[in-house]
C-alpha cells in the first residue's frame, strides 16, 4: 500500500504540471473559438481549419520532443548529463528546421494550405489571412516545445508548467483586446487571434532563455546542434525518434483526415466538430499528461536497471488510465448542457454538436488507456515500433476509408460519419493490450 501511495505521488509530482501545460495549450484554442464564435461561424469555423496546420506542425515536434525523452530520461536517471545535452542539442536542430518549413509555408502560401481542407472560398480567404499572421509562431514553437520536455526530464516540470500558464493567460487577454477591440486597440476580429498567439510564443522563448541563463536547465550547445557529436548517440536517436515520427504522421495525418472529411460536409459540421474536438482535447490533456509522466517515471527506473519495479508500475498506470478515461467521459457529458447554452450556433450545427459531445465522452476512455500504454509506457524502453504500427493500420487501413465512404460514396448523415471517425481507440485496444503483456518494453537502452 505504501507503496503504491509512493508511485502514485511520483506520478501526480510530475503529471500534474505536465497536464496543465497541455491544458493552457488546449485552452488557448478554446478562447479562440469561442471568442470568434461571437463574431460569426465563418471566423470560428476558419480558425479551426487553419489550426490543422499548427496541429501538423506540431506532429514533428511531439516526435522529436518524445524521441528526446525516451533517451534523455534514461540517461538523466543514470547520472549521464552530459549526454542528456548532447541528446537536446540534436533535437533542437531538427526542430528548429521543421519549424522554419512551417514558418515559410505558413506565410508565403497560406491559401493552398487553406484548400487542402475546405473548398468554402469565404473560409479559405478567412483562413489564409490567419496563417500568415500566425506564421511566425511555428519557429518559437519549435524551440519552446524542446526546453519544456527537457525541463520535464531534468526535474523542472513545475517551471516549465508555471511559464506555459503564464503565456497562456496573456494570449487569452490578448486575445480579447484583439479580436473585440477593447479599449484603443482596433478590432481585428480573425487577425487579433492569430497576433495574440505570435507575441505569447515570444514570450515563452524570453522565459526559457532567461530560465537558461539563470541556470534552471540544462544549457543549449550551439557547436553540439550544429555539428555532430557521438554518431552512436545520433544512430540511437533517430533509431527511436523514426518510429515515433512515423507514428505521429500516421496518426496526425488521420485526425486531419478527419477534418478534410468533415470540412466537406458543411460548415455546419465543421463548427460543431471544431467544439467537440477543442472540449475532448482539454479534457485529454490529463491523459497525455500522464503518458508523458509515466514515461518519464518508467525510463527512469528501467536507465536504473529496475525491470522488475518498471513491470509492476506499468500494470499500477494502465488499471489508472482506464478509471481516468471513465472519469473525463462523465466530465464532457457534465459540461455539454452548459456549452450549448453558452456557444452560439444555428440550430442544425448545435443539434450536430450535442451528439458530438456524447461520442466525444466515450472516445476519450479509449484515448486515456491507449495515450498511456502507446505514448508513455512502449516508448520508456525503446519500444516506439510497436504504436507506429498499430496507429498507421488502424487509421489509414480501417477507420479513414471506412469514413470517406460513408461521406462521399454512401453519402451517409453527418453524425453517422463523425460516428466512424471515432472507432480507432476501440479497434487497436486488442492488439495494444496483447503486445503490452509481452514485456518487450522492459529495456535499459543507455550505453
Amino acid at each position: 500500500m505504501q507503496e503504491n501511495k509512493s508511485i502514485y505521488k511520483k506520478l501526480f509530482t510530475i503529471v500534474a504540471p505536465i497536464a496543465v501545460q497541455y491544458f493552457m495549450y488546449s485552452l488557448v484554442s478554446a478562447s479562440d473559438a469561442f471568442m470568434l464564435g461571437f463574431l460569426d461561424q465563418d471566423s470560428l469555423s476558419a480558425s479551426s481549419l487553419a489550426g490543422q496546420v499548427w496541429f501538423v506542425s506540431n506532429l514533428f515536434n511531439m516526435a522529436f520532443v518524445s524521441g528526446l525523452t525516451v533517451l534523455a530520461a534514461q540517461y538523466w536517471g543514470k547520472g549521464d548529463k552530459r549526454t542528456t545535452e548532447e541528446v537536446l542539442a540534436i533535437t533542437m536542430r531538427y526542430s528548429l528546421l521543421v519549424g522554419l518549413l512551417f514558418t515559410l509555408a505558413a506565410l508565403f502560401i497560406p491559401r493552398q494550405l487553406m484548400m487542402i481542407f475546405t473548398s468554402d472560398k469565404v473560409l479559405i480567404a478567412e483562413g489564409a489571412k490567419y496563417l500568415r499572421v500566425v506564421s511566425p509562431s511555428y519557429l518559437m514553437l519549435g524551440f519552446s516545445q524542446v526546453y519544456f520536455s527537457m525541463m520535464k526530464v531534468c526535474d523542472r516540470a513545475k517551471l516549465s508548467s508555471v511559464v506555459c500558464s503564464v503565456s497562456v493567460v496573456l494570449n487569452i487577454i490578448m486575445n480579447g483586446l484583439f479580436i473585440f477591440g477593447v479599449g484603443f486597440f482596433p478590432k481585428m476580429g480573425i487577425i487579433g487571434a492569430a497576433l495574440a498567439t505570435v507575441l505569447s510564443r515570444v514570450f515563452e522563448v524570453v522565459m526559457v532563455v532567461i530560465a537558461v541563463f539563470k541556470g534552471k536547465c540544462l544549457p543549449l550547445s550551439v557547436k553540439l546542434m550544429l555539428k555532430n557529436g557521438s554518431k552512436e548517440l545520433h544512430k540511437d536517436y533517430w533509431r527511436y525518434t523514426v518510429p515515433l515520427l512515423l507514428n505521429q504522421l500516421g496518426w496526425g495525418g488521420g485526425v486531419t483526415m478527419y477534418s478534410v472529411i468533415m470540412g466537406r460536409l458543411g460548415s455546419d459540421a465543421v463548427a460543431a466538430n471544431a467544439i467537440a474536438s477543442i472540449v475532448r482535447s482539454m479534457i485529454a490533456s490529463l491523459c497525455w499528461g500522464i503518458a508523458a509522466g509515466v514515461g518519464i517515471i518508467i525510463g527512469g527506473m528501467l536507465g536504473r536497471n529496475e525491470t522488475q519495479e518498471a513491470k509492476k508500475a506499468g500494470g499500477k498506470f494502465v488499471r489508472l488510465s482506464i478509471w481516468i478515461g471513465v472519469g473525463s467521459g462523465l466530465v464532457i457529458l457534465a459540461v455539454t448542457p452548459l456549452l450549448m447554452s453558452f456557444i452560439t450556433l444555428n440550430e442544425k450545427a448545435n443539434y450536430y454538436m450535442k451528439f458530438m459531445m456524447f461520442m466525444a465522452a466515450y472516445y476519450i476512455i479509449g484515448n486515456s488507456l491507449n495515450s498511456t500504454i502507446i505514448g508513455g509506457i512502449f516508448p520508456a524502453g525503446g519500444d516506439t515500433r510497436f504504436g507506429m504500427i498499430c496507429d498507421i493500420v488502424t487509421l489509414w487501413c480501417v477507420v479513414v476509408p471506412m469514413g470517406a465512404i460513408a461521406a462521399f460514396v454512401l453519402k451517409l448523415p453527418v453524425l453517422a460519419v463523425a460516428f466512424i471517425l471515432t472507432l480507432d481507440e476501440f479497434v487497436k485496444i486488442p492488439a495494444v493490450y496483447k503486445h503490452y503483456v509481452k514485456y518487450k518494453w522492459v529495456k535499459n537502452i543507455t550505453r
